[in-house]
């Protein structure tokens, strides 16, 4: 039971963080903030995935594929912008 309340506070974590970087893009236009919100906003679609696995549908499916695409996707997306604002 705890470990749900650590999944919802994991995804509300990563949402608040996504929406404070947009906002410090929105004012700076600086685009490494635009890439590390992309890369939160992609973590908490991975930890809401991880709360419906663990949580909702925890023995009929297995949804790992489904949880690790988001997360690799924001790890590429942040590894991306890196590399593009090194240049």
């Amino acid at each position: 039971m705890i470990a749900a309340y650590i999944y919802i506070a994991c995804a509300l974590t990563c949402a608040g963080c996504a929406w404070l970087l947009l906002r410090g893009y929105l004012a700076s236009h600086t685009h490494l903030l635009l890439w590390a919100s992309l890369c939160f906003l992609a973590l908490t679609l991975y930890n809401i995935v991880l709360f419906i696995d663990m949580v909702v549908v925890p023995t009929r499916i297995d949804l790992f594929y489904f949880r690790i695409i988001p997360a690799t996707l924001g790890m590429i997306l942040l590894l991306f912008g890196l590399i593009w604002e090194s240049h």
